[in-house]
């Protein structure tokens, strides 16, 4: 491990953390490079491919409900939520955003177990590719770094 890996922030330890990740299709080329990014840098910090679950729903508002059933298996030490969502001229982006958001939070609190949120929710597709991989590293780096801080604590 990298000595940058370690510090004030948390330590960043992989290795032997099982990982689940729920991805949405909706706006495919964007969140399957948001899971690019995350899959390499979970590989960078050691969590074995064997250990990674990665499953795909048909969007946003379906990965709290993914999310949920990945947590009550026990199966997991984090999870992971990706997804984009693209403001259009409704309502909808506002409530998918929220419900979305709201459902990944739930779960975590619910279960007591990591959930890095990097459903993306921007204004267009240009700022949707910007943020797709930085976003999907540090979806990888926050559910490490929570899994070993709540390993940690209890």
């Amino acid at each position: 491990m990298q000595d940058a890996d370690k510090g004030q922030a948390g330590e960043l330890i992989g290795e032997g953390l099982r990982v689940g990740i729920v991805c949405a299709r909706f706006n495919e080329p964007i969140t399957s490079r948001l899971a690019q990014a995350c899959l390499a840098e979970l590989d960078r910090l050691d969590v074995e491919s064997g250990d990674i679950r990665h499953i795909t729903v048909p969007g946003a508002l379906e990965i709290p409900l993914a999310l949920e059933a990945m947590a009550r298996s026990g199966d997991f030490d984090a999870l992971i939520a990706l997804g984009c969502i693209i403001r259009g001229e409704t309502y909808h982006f506002e409530l998918v955003a929220n419900e979305s958001g709201a459902g990944v939070s739930r779960v975590g609190l619910d279960h007591l177990i990591p959930v890095a949120n990097a459903i993306l929710t921007v204004e267009n597709e240009s700022q949707a590719w910007a943020r797709a991989e930085e976003k999907g590293r540090d979806a990888a780096r926050v559910a490490v770094e929570m899994a070993n801080l709540l390993d940690e604590l209890s």
